[in-house]
């Protein structure tokens, strides 16, 4: 079951000067930066309100999935998290209902146990589930 939306991810191509925008602008201060290197990203999370956050990702990988989407796309909004309970249990449905499944395994990420929908079955939208552990 979804509890919230978790984060709402964008990317970047700057992450140091997007992060001082953010900054300037929001009065908004990351709560940390790290690399995330099996996602080939550097990431900036951003605590606002009732616990959801905004990422700021930026590819390290020119070959990288989101490397890719920034090449084709631009800056700007790359995926949902929602969080959910048990993230095998929801892969497990979200696969019964015929959803297409990007990680059929939960992985390690930023915001716990995390694991992608494909967006050709959520309408063009990249979902990311996560589980806080």
């Amino acid at each position: 079951m979804i509890k919230k939306v978790d984060h709402i991810a964008i990317v970047v191509q700057d992450l140091e000067a997007t992060v001082q925008v953010y900054e300037k602008v929001f009065g908004l201060k990351p709560e940390r930066i790290e690399t995330v290197q099996d996602q080939k990203v550097r990431s900036a999370l951003f605590p606002i309100g009732d616990g959801s956050e905004v990422e700021l990702i930026q590819p390290i990988d020119t070959e990288s999935g989101v490397a890719k989407f920034l090449e084709k796309k631009g800056e700007g909004m790359h995926h949902i998290a929602f969080e959910v309970d048990d993230i095998e249990q929801e892969l497990k449905s979200m696969g019964d209902k015929g959803v297409e499944l990007i990680d059929k395994q939960p992985r390690k990420g930023m915001a716990g146990m995390i694991a992608f929908l494909h967006p050709k079955s959520t309408k063009g939208v990249l979902i990311e589930l996560c589980e806080k552990v």
